[in-house]
């Protein structure tokens, strides 16, 4: 069950739109057509105003409630909402709404229209979340696989009709069981060599980055990571992505560290050891216009302690965020170039199918 809400848009000739008696002309032609569809459709409330434009509020029974702007510049939009209880059809169809924007353009003579499918608010299962450049995105979540809060962060694993299981941490997506490519990327297969390597990863809970990387034939992995019941929850509900590694935690070839990578980064530090490899799985580059506040003081950490635990010719390999975020990459990238020693980076790139968009990923070595 989810309030239903149907959003329709008509651009008009603004002469249509320019004055008062205009504008009331347009919402006359409006009622008249959506009686057709609502026969006991009354008026509740209306107002112009000759800075903003032509507004009512419609409703049949005070259930389906319409709302209607006419602005003076050309430009109508119409929202209709309703409450849809569990097991009954919807009152307006899709067809009915096709339908309605057609009859509405050709009556209005407009030049170009658009309706939007019923955006279900309030309902039991989230199905909307938004992309790294914050646009709406609709997933096809059929079920709450499991939801929990751990000391640090809120826990989901929803699923997806078309991409299975999905992590959600704190209702941010993470990883899916489509994602391949996501590790595949960040861990540049193919391309880099982890046969006989020592590597870490810092953070990597959902251990997909783990499992791919033991298929390599690595010396050693140690991976360190803060949250028990993010390893848990993807042991039992994302197993096709990370295997047996996060239940057996411990073998010849690889160690599960829980805890706080920075204290064993010092930890490292202070004993000289080194890795061929350090992965930062760990959060996104912060969606922000300067690199200011908590986040980017615990990335700049992150990079301090990792590149001292780098072997010389080592790589320290991360994601950042979706391609479109120019400016976060960008300041993302500054901060690389004010670490010293000085380093050099490049990058790759690949469509992540749970994020519905094009991600980057960062590979480091020192200059």
């Amino acid at each position: 069950m989810a309030a239903q809400t149907i959003l329709f848009d008509f651009t008009l000739d603004k002469d249509k739109t320019a004055d008062e008696e205009a504008r009331l002309q347009v919402a006359k032609i409006l009622r008249n057509e959506l009686e057709q569809l609502f026969p006991q459709l009354e008026l509740a409330y209306s107002m112009e105003s000759p800075e903003n434009g032509y507004f009512a509020v419609l409703h049949e029974n005070k259930d389906t409630v319409i709302t209607c702007r006419i602005f003076q510049h050309g430009l109508l939009t119409l929202n209709v909402e309703y409450f849809l209880p569990d097991g009954k059809e919807p009152i307006i169809s899709f067809d009915t709404m096709r339908t309605m924007e057609l009859i509405l353009r050709q009556k209005f003579d407009s030049d170009r229209s658009k309706y939007l499918p019923p955006i279900k608010r309030g309902g039991d299962i989230d199905i909307y979340m938004t992309s790294s450049d914050e646009r709406i995105i609709e997933y096809d979540i059929d079920k709450v696989v499991f939801e929990a809060r751990s000391p640090f962060q809120k826990i989901q694993i929803m699923h997806s009709k078309t991409l299975g299981n999905m992590l959600l941490l704190d209702e941010l997506q993470n990883i899916a069981e489509s994602d391949l490519i996501y590790t595949e990327t960040l861990m540049c297969r193919g391309v880099e060599n982890y046969e006989g390597k020592e590597i870490c990863i810092l953070g990597g809970g959902d251990g997909a980055l783990l499992y791919e990387l033991l298929k390599e034939n690595p010396k050693h992995v140690v991976m360190l990571e803060i949250d028990e019941l993010v390893m848990q929850t993807c042991n039992k509900y994302l197993n096709v992505i990370c295997g047996d590694v996060l239940e057996k935690r411990k073998s010849d070839q690889y160690e599960i560290i829980v805890g706080d990578c920075v204290e064993y980064l010092k930890k490292f530090i202070a004993e000289g050891r080194k890795f061929d490899y350090v992965f930062g799985d760990l959060t996104d580059i912060p969606i922000t216009d300067a690199p200011e506040g908590e986040t980017w003081d615990f990335i700049r950490t992150i990079f301090e302690h990792s590149f001292k635990v780098l072997k010389p010719d080592g790589k320290y390999l991360t994601h950042g965020n979706g391609s479109t975020c120019k400016v976060q990459l960008r300041l993302f990238e500054e901060q690389l170039n004010l670490l010293r020693p000085k380093v050099k980076f490049t990058t790759t790139k690949a469509f992540v199918p749970s994020f519905m968009e094009e991600w980057l990923f960062y590979q480091v070595t020192f200059a």
